[in-house]
């Protein structure tokens, strides 16, 4: 339906993106610091509910980007965005995004310095810092102090850099060499037959909450979604259920390798970042260089959106959405994309972009700088901060606003809704017909009996076709009922692995 609906009235906006670069975009999204956390996540599920854990945690990610293409049916073709769908759903949940983007993007920025801390003492050691009788060279703080103040401020301050775009490409690269550095290690490193091993049995379910979010927070793209989604070339089901099966499999697939060869090679002594417990090698060090050049590059791609999330939150006021207007959001239709690319600008959550002033652009850059940096100091395990980020930022990007968003837009009796089923019933009945005029020019008037025969059959037909619910691969034989209500549980479970999650770090991170 959802295609004859497509052909039928195209829509504004479409895009030219093939599946395949959709595939590749968003499994760039997917895979980063988390891959770095994987084995040391294992280490406290153990080998078996570690592996499940990885391949749940993607099954419920892709639930999530599955609910959020559905959403993108009420929307005209190519203006989807999170904040396009508050506007007809929660006017005011616009600010539960920005906040959850403030604060995914805050904690990848501090992510990305603790990763300098951890791999620069031993890129210096390769080089022979340990003979130079300069022991600070040694100090993961240091090393924050130097990048931050060589390169994350000056990059930071900006307002377009466009060419560091590129860096996705050297990001697959480097998350690619990774992947072939730690199996080789598992393959050619002598491993201790007495070394401890959680095949079966877990560590307990403290260390195993605490460690969830981590999983969580790798499978993080939602916000990217929209964008894959308006830009792709085919935006049929069964090309966007592809686009996300073959994204979150192949990102499983590259979490499950280095989570159990990474375990496997060092046990329960894994840290949380695999690459800095690797021995100085030309290999490890061309790693370690590699990852440090990478999110060096890639703290200022953090800042921006974080900058822009946190102006947001500022501005937003109870009952007063940023539509373009200046209206409540309340409007029943969303403007053409055709009339919104003639009106404000949108940034890259289809929100309108607010002018910032450059004092106001200064003060909250150099508070977001600030915050990162002493975080960083603070906190020494990488871990730690995703941990924090994936119970918070994650699930609410992943899980919950999917969710809500999902359940509100495909309420029976919402207008939107209501709209969708007429657009798709027309569209059945309208291919339908044009498939029987070839059928009934052919009838003759002395064939009237076979004329009322056919139609009887063309009839029973369209009931068969609407009584069929065969099972399909892009998932349109699912009752919309039943999706509602899994989305509805979507939502409740990040809220409750939030709260647990969020509960169990802070609670040990007091203690100790």
């Amino acid at each position: 339906m959802t295609q004859h609906r497509r052909t039928r009235s195209p829509k504004m906006g479409g895009g030219s993106a093939s599946m395949m670069s959709s595939n590749i975009n968003l499994l760039n999204t997917i895979v980063g610091a988390g891959t770095l956390a994987m084995p040391g996540a294992m280490s406290h599920f153990g080998v078996l509910w570690g592996a499940l854990l990885i391949v749940w945690c993607g099954l419920t990610s892709a639930f999530g980007l599955y609910l959020q293409s559905r959403c993108a049916h009420y929307l005209d073709r190519g203006t989807s965005s999170f904040f396009a769908l508050s506007q007809i759903t929660y006017p005011n949940a616009a600010v539960v995004f920005d906040a959850a983007i403030a604060i995914k993007c805050f904690g990848v920025g501090v992510s990305y310095m603790i990763i300098i801390g951890d791999l620069m003492p031993g890129v210096a050691e390769a080089f022979g810092s340990a003979d130079s009788g300069l022991p600070f060279l040694a100090d993961r703080k240091f090393w924050i102090t130097v990048f931050f103040l060589v390169f994350i401020i000056p990059l930071s301050f900006p307002k377009k850099l466009d060419s560091l775009k590129y860096t996705s490409i050297v990001a697959l690269l480097s998350i690619g060499y990774l992947v072939i550095l730690v199996v080789y290690h598992f393959g050619a490193d002598e491993v201790p037959n007495n070394r401890d091993i959680r095949w079966v049995t877990w560590e307990g379910p403290t260390a195993a909450l605490r460690s969830l979010p981590v999983m969580i927070f790798a499978y993080t793209c939602h916000q990217n979604m929209f964008s894959i989604v308006n830009e792709i070339k085919d935006n049929s089901p069964a090309s966007i259920v592809g686009v996300i099966g073959s994204s979150i499999g192949s990102a499983a697939f590259i979490y499950v390798l280095v989570a159990i060869t990474g375990y496997l090679t060092f046990g329960n002594e894994v840290k949380g970042n695999i690459v800095s417990m690797y021995p100085p090698s030309i290999a490890s060090t061309i790693a370690k260089a590699a990852i440090v050049i990478l999110v060096t590059f890639s703290i200022p791609l953090q800042i921006h959106p974080c900058r822009a999330s946190i102006d947001a939150v500022l501005r937003w006021r109870p009952g007063n959405s940023r539509s373009p207007g200046g209206g409540t959001g309340s409007q029943p239709l969303l403007p053409s994309a055709g009339a919104a690319g003639g009106g404000a600008a949108l940034d890259s959550h289809g929100a309108p972009v607010v002018a910032m002033s450059e004092l106001r652009f200064a003060l909250i850059t150099s508070t977001i700088l600030v915050l990162s940096y002493f975080t960083a100091l603070s906190v020494s395990t990488l871990d730690t901060v995703l941990a924090y980020v994936g119970s918070t930022g994650s699930t609410a990007i992943s899980f919950i606003l999917p969710g809500l968003f999902y359940y509100k837009i495909s309420d029976p009796d919402s207008i939107f809704h209501q709209r969708l089923t007429k657009e798709d019933d027309d569209a059945e009945y309208s291919a339908d017909d044009s498939d029987d005029d070839e059928e009934n020019a052919a009838v003759t008037a002395s064939g009237l009996l076979d004329s009322v025969a056919s139609l009887g059959s063309v009839i029973s037909g369209r009931g068969g076709r609407r009584r069929s619910k065969k099972w399909r691969w892009d998932l349109e034989h699912l009752e919309a009922g039943l999706i509602r209500k899994m989305s509805l549980g979507l939502s409740i479970y990040g809220a409750c692995v939030m709260v647990v999650c969020l509960g169990m770090n802070a609670f040990f991170s007091a203690h100790h």
